[in-house]
């Protein structure tokens, strides 16, 4: 027989135990950095696209102030973008980011430019009238509102989702709320990608760096892309996995690949040009390149994300892991656990495709 002194010891232990267990399963929170492919005239000028950052435990008290979540809601992007109202970032929800509206159930399967006018005038009213009713909706020429909303009727976009700790997300909400978030946006110097870098640089430092080759000394978002990959694959922690998230059809020409610097002087109509008034720079581009700018970080075939298993990258590792516990998560990504699970999978699947071949 035990003595109570034992059963006391025990008991404890038990205790300490399941306290470890729910602290290590509630220590880790959800991210990704989102790829977005670049469209359009811009897009042809600019071939390196768009980065933004998803926080799933972060959320937007207004679009320019951060708090926590409360259970069941789904976490935002924050995103740097030119003349929204002199903001230098907003933060909007996930689904009215991707599809200008507001639950999952409500995503049309295509689109035409009347139906997303209609959604994002919606969308624009729901998330965005506290920046001001004359915000401005965006132009050709000038950045506005129309970016925060929508952007997967834009473009393609694919999703380098990782593990981060709860007190790394409270330290982003501290930095962001507390800075000055007014713009300083400059396309060369201090862009999205540029943004991006800092937010990844607090919870993981010096991840990302400025490159030189194949980029000039600015950031570009496949860099970004790129150097989070190669961070991944010497730290298992993160579980980074790779998903893509398709343009819905109907609203616009697919878009293209992202490019590097050198990717975009040596491979378009840039080089004719290029080539024209000096052909040793269009040579040097090209080599660097070819030497520097050909890093291979998407997987071939990578999982693709649908309304109906977002859970794959808004939940947890635990909860994605575990469907019985999704919870209050998605209305349409809460019913498919098994298939978020089966697209972590495959999604994990793909980063080792990478990493082999870098080994």
């Amino acid at each position: 027989m035990l003595t109570w002194r034992c059963k006391r010891a025990a008991a404890f232990a038990l205790m300490a135990l399941a306290v470890l267990a729910f602290s290590s399963a509630h220590s880790q929170a959800q991210a990704a950095l989102l790829l977005e492919e670049p469209y359009g005239f811009f897009g042809a000028l600019n071939p390196t696209g768009h980065t933004a950052i998803y926080l799933a435990r972060v959320c937007a008290e207004t679009p320019v102030k951060l708090r926590s979540c409360e259970p069941g809601e789904m976490g935002v992007v924050i995103a740097r973008y030119q003349g929204i109202a002199g903001y230098d970032w907003v933060a909007i929800p996930l689904i009215p980011y991707l599809y200008s509206v507001q639950t999952a159930t409500e995503i049309p399967t295509r689109v035409n430019h009347k139906l997303v006018e209609q959604l994002r005038q919606r969308s624009h009213e729901a998330n965005l009238l506290s920046l001001g009713e004359n915000l401005h909706e965006g132009s050709i020429y000038r950045g506005g509102w129309k970016q925060l909303v929508g952007v997967a009727y834009e473009r393609r976009i694919f999703a380098f989702r990782f593990e981060t700790t709860e007190e790394q997300d409270d330290t982003l909400i501290e930095r962001l709320n507390n800075a000055e978030n007014r713009t300083k946006f400059h396309l060369l110097f201090n862009n999205c990608a540029d943004f991006s870098r800092a937010i990844l640089n607090i919870c993981f430092p010096r991840i990302v760096k400025r490159s030189f080759f194949p980029d000039a000394g600015m950031t570009t978002p496949k860099q970004v892309a790129y150097k989070l990959v190669r961070y991944a694959r010497k730290h298992d922690e993160m579980h980074l996995a790779i998903f893509e998230i398709r343009q819905v059809p109907g609203y616009r020409r697919h878009s293209n690949s992202n490019k590097s610097i050198a990717e975009s002087l040596s491979t378009t109509a840039y080089a004719v040009p290029i080539a024209m008034i000096n052909p040793y720079v269009a040579g040097g581009l090209l080599a660097d390149y070819l030497v520097r700018g050909r890093f291979h970080f998407l997987p071939k075939h990578p999982q693709i994300l649908t309304p109906d298993n977002l859970l794959a990258l808004t939940g947890s590792l635990a909860t994605v892991q575990n469907p019985d516990n999704a919870g209050t998560q998605a209305p349409s990504a809460a019913s498919s656990g098994t298939v978020d699970t089966q697209a972590t999978a495959k999604a994990n699947s793909g980063l080792r495709e990478i990493k082999d071949k870098h080994e």
